[in-house]
């Protein structure tokens, strides 16, 4: 195609790092574009860094056509449109949608003079501040102290917990299958733990009041990890709102950070993960060489021996995904894969009853991109989960990783719905 020709020919840009007075990196006057591809996508991603433009998603076109995501700086925009190939605006411009997501919004609970009260539903109106999300947590538990309790899984590069809730019902504490939940192993995704929290939330509130919620409590244990990138994500909050992998450091690059959930030791060093220390899906010089992956994965293989795990779901955004395993290859299928296709598909009729907003359901590498050293693979084939899925939230890419506030409770809301049923049937 005659744009990558183009764009070879666009010598590096030495665009200065945009700072606030804060150090906070400004994403002012970016526009992001939505990049036709074709058959040319090893060459496409071997020159975005020539434009300074940042790969935000991609779609390997089983479903929409072969296409990316990119933010594009405002110094590079003369020769990104100069060049010959497809394209869409998906958003004019970068900065004013992170604003769109509002400030941090302070912490409060329903009774503030109650060190037992569930926190107010106002949470998920706004997003908050990292302490704010432990402090979520520790109010919840409180709330539900006798069928509840905190839990860590390992420690993160920068020595942070990796702090999660077990919630469990009237057969008592570590008595029945396990669902385990986990959102924000990408930092940048910040709706899929407000997804997650939201889930804990209706789970402990409705408890004693609604008999069907009591029911998936009484026949579950829930281990539900909001936040398992904490130090990613504490760094989207003070440094770079489009950080996606960890923070850890590696000697021999000066590349920070490694996709965590390409990490994962099963099926690792195949296509879908890159080998480049500085690139977005960065797996690792080893598989499970992550602190954060030990962490989550010694979890599930506990849970595994334990009682085994009947659900597993790895929460992200975006594009409105249920994905079912595999991520390694887009041939290989679960002995029990005709079932988890027409639930996930049920799933995704579920969803869509209170805003009919649309989820694609199907097999992850078929359906959007391959993924080796992906977690559903590792839960299904290693921990032997009935299901091990990936979901990727809202939206399709309007305003993609930056949601603004208003839509988490609708956004929160869809999906509750979808696991109503999704626990009632399976």
């Amino acid at each position: 195609m005659k744009f990558l020709q183009l764009v070879s020919l666009v010598a590096p840009l030495a665009i200065a790092s945009r700072l606030d007075r804060r150090g906070k990196i400004v994403y002012d006057g970016y526009k992001i574009f939505r990049v036709a591809t074709g058959n040319d996508v090893a060459a496409f991603e071997a020159h975005i860094e020539s434009l300074e433009a940042i790969d935000l998603t991609h779609n390997h076109g089983h479903v929409e056509g072969e296409h990316f995501d990119i933010a594009v700086p405002p110094e590079s925009l003369p020769a990104f449109e100069a060049l010959n190939f497809t394209s869409e605006i998906l958003s004019e411009d970068l900065g004013a949608d992170i604003a769109l997501e509002g400030e941090l919004a302070k912490y409060s609970r329903l009774d503030a003079t109650s060190a037992a009260a569930l926190p107010d539903p106002s949470w998920f109106t706004a997003y908050h501040a990292y302490d704010d999300h432990l402090t979520f947590l520790k109010d919840i538990q409180s709330s539900f102290s006798s069928n509840s309790e905190l839990i860590t899984a390992g420690k993160t590069f920068e020595d942070r917990d990796i702090q999660g809730i077990h919630l469990w019902g009237s057969g008592g504490k570590d008595s029945k299958p396990a669902i385990y939940f986990h959102g924000n192993v990408h930092a940048r995704e910040w709706i899929s733990s407000k997804v997650v929290e939201y889930i804990i939330y209706q789970l402990v509130a409705n408890y004693d009041n609604d008999t069907t919620i009591k029911g998936f409590v009484d026949d579950y244990d829930f281990y539900i990890l909001p936040i398992v990138n904490p130090d990613g994500f504490l760094y989207t909050q003070t440094n770079d709102r489009l950080w996606r992998k960890n923070r850890q450091t590696r000697s021999g690059t000066t590349a920070v950070g490694t996709d965590v959930n390409r990490n994962w030791p099963y099926k690792w060093d195949g296509e879908g993960s890159s080998t480049s220390p500085g690139s977005e899906t960065y797996r690792g010089a080893a598989a499970g060489d992550t602190p954060e992956n030990t962490g989550i994965r010694t979890l599930g293989d506990q849970l595994a021996a334990k009682n085994g795990i009947k659900l597993y779901i790895d929460w992200h955004s975006y594009g409105q995904y249920i994905l079912t395993p595999y991520g390694y290859s887009c041939s290989a299928a679960t002995s029990n894969q005709d079932k988890q296709d027409l639930l996930a598909k049920s799933l995704a009729t579920a969803i869509a009853k209170p805003y009919g907003t649309r989820f694609t359901a199907g097999q992850t590498c078929a359906t959007l991109y391959a993924t080796a050293g992906g977690s559903n693979d590792y839960v299904t084939d290693v921990n032997k989960a009935e299901y091990g899925w990936a979901i990727e939230l809202r939206d399709t890419g309007r305003n993609g990783f930056t949601l603004p506030a208003n839509q988490i409770l609708p956004a929160s809301t869809e999906i509750w719905e979808g696991l109503k049923f999704l626990f009632a049937n399976f």
